[in-house]
């Protein structure tokens, strides 16, 4: 089983849960600096853990490129037999949490990649759970972008 979590802060407790058992992957993009300060790169449990931090403010862009070939081919070569998605929309340019620069549009697109991974690896069997978000307008946008995403062929 695999976890990949977008959101802002790294600070859910999965790592923890899973860097001792090579049997789970988490893929995980977050800012930092940000509380609780763990989640850097060198962080990998014993190698199914990859952290990609991205700084406060990052391009769209930059971001969509540390998701695409920071997170996916690990996710890829782990082959899970099951993707879970820890989707927080905070990542939101209106989120009041932190400081980045996403659109509802950009959690379409990591939700796509996640599914392309799933359709190769694991017939694509995706759960989604909602994790956060704090601006209730980018917050909605967002999860329905997300939740039209999952429903796309």
């Amino acid at each position: 089983m695999a976890v990949v979590d977008f959101d802002v802060h790294h600070g859910n407790g999965t790592q923890a849960a899973f860097e001792d058992d090579d049997s789970l992957f988490l893929a995980s993009i977050h800012q930092m600096p940000l509380y609780p300060g763990t989640g850097a790169a060198s962080e990998t449990g014993v190698g199914n853990i990859v952290n990609a931090p991205v700084v406060p403010h990052a391009a769209r862009e930059d971001w969509r490129a540390t998701f695409a070939g920071g997170l996916m081919p690990a996710l890829e070569s782990f082959r899970p037999d099951l993707i879970l998605i820890s989707a927080g929309f905070d990542a939101h340019r209106r989120d009041p949490l932190a400081h980045q620069s996403l659109e509802a549009e950009d959690f379409a697109w990591a939700t796509r990649a996640i599914l392309e991974v799933a359709r190769r690896t694991c017939s694509g069997k995706v759960v989604s759970a909602l994790e956060g978000g704090y601006d209730l307008e980018g917050l909605g946008r967002s999860a329905v972008a997300h939740v039209a995403a999952l429903g796309e062929d």
